[in-house]
Order: structure tokens, then C-alpha cells, then sequence
């Protein structure tokens, strides 16, 4: 089992947040999957997914998505998920 923090930011407070939990075991192949659900909960577009994003996510437990990381305009500042252990 494993559980994601999503948090949706503007400026330093967090606008919406959602925790992701699956029963499975956590694999970096299905991140994408896990990302479109959690923007899904959010109500906010799915970002572009690169290998330096997973690497930060696999090294720091979370990960953070800037408005130039997504193909839309997007009304808040950062979108973090973060692991929680």
C-alpha cells in the first residue's frame, strides 16, 4: 500500500489537497496513472511527466509541477505530490 499527497498551491497556501491511496505496490512505470487520478481529484490539468520529475520524486519523496510544466495555462503556482511514508 502506498499513499500520495497532492496539494495545489497559490503562492505559499495550499488551495485544494486530495490523498491518494492505492492497496498495490507503488511502481514507477504506473506514475502517469497515479498523476492523471490525482489531478482528476483535484479538478486540474494533467502536467507533462518527464524523467527528471520522477527522479526527484524517487530521490526527495515528493515532486513539484510549475505552471511551465503543463501545455495549459493554470490559475495556481506549483502542484507537489509527496510520498507520504
Amino acid at each position: 500500500m502506498f499513499r500520495i499527497w497532492g496539494k495545489v498551491y497559490q503562492g505559499d497556501h495550499i488551495e485544494k489537497q486530495t490523498v491518494y491511496a492505492r492497496d498495490e505496490r507503488f511502481t514507477y512505470s504506473e506514475f502517469f496513472r497515479y498523476l492523471t487520478d490525482i489531478c482528476g481529484e483535484l479538478d486540474v490539468p494533467t502536467p507533462v511527466l518527464l524523467k527528471p520529475h520522477l527522479f526527484q520524486y524517487a530521490k526527495f519523496n515528493h515532486v513539484v509541477f510549475r505552471p511551465a510544466d503543463f501545455m495549459e495555462e493554470v490559475p495556481f503556482t506549483k502542484l507537489v505530490l509527496e510520498n507520504i511514508l
